[in-house]
């Protein structure tokens, strides 16, 4: 064989073990998701509601961090989302009645966490990865703050 060939089945056998690792680089922590959440509430209580929202929906880059995005919506069950830092279409939805792939209705159960006495959590469901088009595990961090709720999700 010659040199060139080497170099690359070289090349691809680097390539073939560095991408899932710099993909996974790409994927935000569930401490990662939490902060950019508390980072929203921060903005909120200094700015109020409108901007907060008006920031996420216009894609700030303060609220991106690697794949991570937020969302938020106020507290009332069946109340449109407000804000959405992917999917521009989801805002002024009503998402209560989404359900997952095994019929989980895991808006409903973010909404219900929002309400709680805690006011905060996980919620875990299954949901489509934009990058590869896979169903994957998802849980998403909501945190209530007075009668709205910030939501940041991770792929597991």
């Amino acid at each position: 064989m010659n040199i060139r060939i080497y170099r690359l089945v070289f090349a691809f056998v680097i390539a073939a073990f560095t991408f899932p690792l710099q993909a996974a680089d790409q994927h935000g922590s569930s401490e990662e998701a939490v902060a950019l959440v508390k980072k929203a509430i921060d903005f909120y209580k200094k700015n109020g509601a409108e901007k907060a929202y008006q920031a996420i929906n216009n894609h700030d880059p303060a609220f991106k961090n690697k794949d991570l995005y937020l969302f938020a919506s106020d507290v009332k069950l069946g109340a449109p989302l407000a804000a959405h830092g992917a999917n521009p279409k989801m805002v002024g939805k009503d998402m209560s009645q989404l359900k997952d792939v095994d019929g989980n209705y895991f808006a409903k159960k973010m909404v219900e966490l929002a309400q709680s006495k805690e006011g905060k959590g996980w919620v875990d469901y299954k949901w489509p990865n934009p990058i590869n088009g896979q169903i994957e595990q998802k849980s998403t961090y909501v945190e209530r703050i007075d009668d709205i709720y910030f939501g940041c999700g991770i792929y597991k």
